[in-house]
């Protein structure tokens, strides 16, 4: 329910700073040109990827993550692009629509489309997702793009995911949601959220089976620790226009356990006492190499060190997940990566960690049809060149890079004797380069494969391992784990490692090198972020609008040349223990200081009395929808507030919880923009200046009895054609004599019921002193003209043809919709 026209976090960062690693650069050209070497004239810039990596061969043969005999055909499937899939978002009031339309038309259209010449099924739903709603395509991104026999595919893919009816979003990248087994009632915390499109999953799953105009119990909040990223996570589900959803910007290791202590005086309890979740997702960063398909610069700079430096980062994140999971939760830790040291040496350790209080579920018989495998109970650990089978094989000089937790047993040894000098000069002298990338390993050790290595005693293979050439898809890794009591105090209490500088390692991709290598899907599919750093990061300070920070843009330094000059200093935020007064390093802008976090403006709980009477009296707000009391801001002073968010009850207890805890949760976005204030001349004359905006009217519209205007499907449609019509041209005498008696401001006009087969479509609407108009931006009111036009008579569509010359209303009158969206009620 998004769109185009309001849509303020868009991703202009990421266009901006990513390297285009597809296209060579204009001075690579003139230097080839200039050593001689001939240029192919026909694509000058663009040359394709090296698809191989001796080092990932050998790593993963090495690994046995699949047999010999299935090397060359699991080779091969990493090296062919990604089929195109999409979920199509059972939230959406037209998704069932929209699968007739894809099993009625598409399947049979594509049918016999190939870019090759042979017979394939073009599109097809996924056995294994339920109720139909995800589906995937035999032709790449690039293939729909470029192909002209799918280009009506590809608009009609591009249009709904625009509006919010589909999110494309890679298959296996679905997964881990569906092992949550979710219900309404479920607090929900999803730890590494960005870009969203899990976090989607998971708002659609406790909406099941929710009546319209109502809203679920649970809630879900959503965390990242880049600030880009959340605003990528935001544009993401707002389309969904939930009040039951709280973004964070966190470090996910450290996410705040808010809990009030047990003697609160005079004070009023909230209706929880500690943040605890029901269900967690764990979907932490990774080396990303399940992404090949879609990613394939990560060929050249894939090596055995990136997933090794991650490792300790995942099981901090994990730890930290299960220590804010409920006693009978259940949360999923999942990857995109093959490597074991990522995946069940994480698991393995985890669990030792936790004793007996965390068990690994066998999930085994859910989805029978998605194809999985067991996970793995032994593997070796790759560091400078050597396998090492145990840890009492790592060198002494190496044992703070290679930790027993990565090795299948877990033990450590009392390790006092170091390898010989010659076997650690003969590492040291691997420089790690190949023609391939810059951090390829070329390895000076034999391989040792008459090594026997450790095999773990945990029942890891409970854990599901996603390999591409089973199913047409990318890799993934997923464990689900119970937790049966709290856990141990050693375990719970975590803190932070330190390390010493001298003892890191240059082949090792560390998480602080790895937060840029930000690997961004513009199609909407999910992003792979290779590293997470293990310091909270705040080098980019939040978009303000874009976060829903409600921050005045007056206090932003618009000098250019300033913030040039400050483009290489990082802002230090605040960790949840320090003072919001501490010193901190000059910022990019200039920002306020409200609240517990700098430059993030507080929620506000809105009371002013006034304003929410006229604002029940001019909708005619049924009791039977909670209003007082569920109503925030982003701006402390009352006078100015230009937007008002409705929460629910669940999201309501949490905000009260966070601010008698000092405000601990560092909120990006919070609750479902209900009201806009009007601030143009028309709207200073009107009883009510505060408008519905088009997120806030599905919910809010079985609540309202006054301002409400149900039009004949002409009338709407010539509403959606011309966005602005005069009373008189109404085709409906009886439509244009209740429009002409509403008040003026705000309306929804909706369609009628008997022509929408009892399910109105709705829109907000601004009626003026002379004309009715609509607040829908283009490719919106495109989707709806369809939807419109395929629930008309046939005898209506001639009348409205012969009344096409209808005259758009112009003059001051006519609203600006560019910021506008549609409301479809759910």
């Amino acid at each position: 329910m998004g769109g185009r026209g309001r849509s303020r976090t868009q991703r202009k960062h990421f266009r901006q700073s990513r390297e285009n690693v597809w296209k060579r650069t204009k001075s690579e050209d003139s230097a080839n040109a200039s050593s001689g070497d001939v240029i192919d004239n026909r694509n000058p810039s663009w040359e394709p990827f090296a698809t191989q990596n001796p080092s990932f061969d050998e790593y993963y043969k090495e690994q046995g993550i699949v047999s010999a005999e299935e090397w060359d055909t699991f080779i091969e499937c990493l090296r062919n692009p990604l089929p195109a899939a999409f979920r199509i978002n059972s939230s959406s009031q037209f998704y069932k629509d929209i699968q007739m339309q894809l099993e009625n038309d598409f399947m049979k259209s594509l049918q016999a489309e190939d870019t090759d010449g042979t017979e394939v099924e073009a599109i097809k739903p996924l056995p294994w997702y339920p109720d139909n709603l995800a589906w995937q395509s035999n032709f790449s991104r690039n293939q729909l793009r470029k192909n002209q026999n799918l280009e009506r595919f590809h608009n009609f893919l591009k249009l709904e995911n625009e509006i919010g009816n589909i999110t494309r979003q890679e298959a296996v990248s679905m997964v881990p949601p569906l092992f949550l087994d979710v219900r309404p009632d479920h607090y929900i915390l999803d730890m590494c959220a960005a870009p969203g499109s899990k976090t989607f999953q998971l708002l659609e799953m406790i909406y099941t089976l929710i009546e319209p105009g109502t809203l679920p119990s649970g809630m879900v909040i959503a965390n990242d620790l880049d600030v880009q990223r959340c605003n990528l996570l935001i544009h993401q589900t707002k389309r969904m226009c939930t009040a039951n959803l709280i973004v964070t910007n966190h470090e996910a290791q450290h996410f705040p356990s808010c809990h009030l202590p047990k003697n609160l005086g005079s004070i009023k309890e909230p209706g929880i006492r500690q943040l605890q979740f029901d269900r967690v997702l764990c979907d932490v960063p990774c080396s990303g190499d399940g992404t090949l398909r879609k990613a394939p610069d990560i060929w050249r700079k894939w090596n055995s060190g990136m997933g090794n430096g991650l490792h300790g980062l995942q099981i901090q994140i994990a730890m930290r997940g299960l220590a804010l999971l409920k006693v009978g939760g259940r949360m999923v830790y999942s990857t995109c990566s093959m490597n074991p040291v990522e995946n069940e040496a994480v698991v393995a350790e985890v669990l030792r960690r936790c004793g007996g209080t965390v068990e690994l579920v066998d999930v085994s018989t859910e989805l029978p049809q998605l194809a999985r495998r067991p996970g793995l109970k032994t593997w070796k650990v790759r560091d400078k060149g050597l396998w090492l089978t145990s840890y009492k094989d790592v060198p002494k000089y190496r044992q703070s890079v290679a930790t027993p937790g990565m090795f299948p047993s877990g033990k450590s040894y009392d390790l006092e004797t170091d390898h010989e000098t010659a076997t650690e000069k003969k590492c040291e002298d691997s420089d790690g380069k190949s023609k391939n990338g810059p951090e390829l390993m070329v390895d000076s050790v034999a391989p040792t494969s008459n090594l026997e290595a450790e095999v773990s005693d945990l029942p890891l293979e409970r854990c599901m391992r996603i390999v591409p050439h089973d199913q047409n898809s990318g890799a993934f890794f997923i464990a689900v784990l119970h937790k049966l009591a709290p856990l141990p105090a050693s375990a719970a209490n975590q803190k932070k490692p330190t390390s010493s500088p001298e003892k890191t390692d240059s082949s090792i991709a560390t998480p602080q090198d790895q937060t840029n290598e930000i690997k961004e899907d513009i199609n909407g599919d999910d992003i792979v972020l290779s590293g997470e750093a293990d310091v909270q990061i705040s080098g980019t300070t939040p978009d303000v609008d874009s976060l829903d920070t409600g921050i005045d843009e007056t206090h932003m330094d618009t000098d250019q040349n300033k913030i040039n000059e400050q483009n290489g200093k990082e802002e230090i935020e605040p960790s949840p223990d320090v003072k919001t007064d501490a010193p901190t390093v000059p910022a990019k802008r200039k920002l306020q200081m409200q609240g517990r976090w700098r430059g993030v403006d507080p929620v506000i709980f809105y009371n002013d009395e006034a304003v929410v009477g006229r604002i029940m009296e001019f909708y005619g707000i049924k009791e039977s929808l909670p209003f007082k009391g569920h109503l925030i801001s982003r701006n402390s002073d009352k006078n100015h507030v230009k937007r008002i968010y409705y929460i629910s009850n669940s999201v309501k207890e949490v905000l009260e919880l966070n601010l008698l805890c000092g405000q601990q949760l560092k909120i990006a976005s919070v609750g479902l923009k209900m009201f806009e204030r009007q601030t143009s001349k028309e709207g200073a004359s009107t009883p009510c200046q505060f408008r519905i905006s088009s997120e806030g009217l599905p919910l809010i519209l079985p609540h309202i009895t006054k301002q409400l205007l149900y039009a004949s499907p002409i009338d709407f449609e010539h509403l959606l054609k011309y966005k602005s019509v005069k009373l008189q041209d109404f085709v409906n005498p009886e439509f244009a004599e209740k429009a002409t008696n509403l008040l003026l401001g705000c309306c929804a006009v909706l369609l009628s019921r008997e022509s929408s087969g009892g399910t109105p479509i709705a829109i907000g609407c601004w009626r003026g002193r002379t004309n009715v108009s609509v607040m829908v931006n283009a490719i919106d009111s495109q989707e709806l003209l369809e939807r419109v036009s395929a629930l008309r008579p046939e005898e209506e569509a001639v009348h409205s043809n012969a009344d096409s010359s209808i005259p758009e209303a112009v003059g001051e009158e006519t609203m600006n919709v560019s910021e506008s969206t549609p409301a479809k009620l759910d």
